[in-house]
């Protein structure tokens, strides 16, 4: 057995929860660190743009790693993609509302105010994703 079907194998010993937390926290720092570039290439007024951009462009790498490396879903790309598309829209709301609430109420800095957004909507899409998105159908 190579090395590479060994550390695959070790990898699923993981809880999904585990491997959720990991992937998804590769992913969301891929994606803030998209919304950190926006904000200095467009300005931080412009936050709510920065992070539209920012949830649009990680969506394709983050499907295929929580696919993969999390949920180990073999097929049915285009529909698990367009219930990824929902997850993340309903995900984005929260966390548009969360920024906004931060930055406008609270006047925290915008990428602060995302960073403390990220916290809560992670929740909502592990629920999502777990139920929703990546859910098997009963056999």
């Amino acid at each position: 057995m190579s090395l590479f079907v060994k550390i695959w194998n070790l990898w699923f010993l993981f809880n999904q929860k585990i491997r959720f937390l990991l992937v998804g926290g590769f992913n969301t720092v891929v994606s803030y660190i998209m919304f950190l570039a926006f904000v200095w290439l467009l300005s931080p007024e412009h936050y709510q743009t920065a992070l539209l951009l920012s949830w649009v462009l990680s969506s394709f790498s983050s499907y295929f790693t929580q696919k993969i490396f999390v949920w180990r879903t073999a097929g049915n790309y285009f529909r698990e993609y367009c219930r990824c598309l929902l997850t993340w829209s309903f995900a984005y709301l929260i966390n548009a509302l969360l920024l906004w609430f931060f930055v406008e109420k609270m006047l925290l800095p915008a990428w602060l105010g995302q960073a403390a957004a990220i916290c809560t909507v992670t929740v909502f899409t592990f629920i999502l994703f777990k139920y929703f998105a990546f859910a098997r159908k009963p056999s």
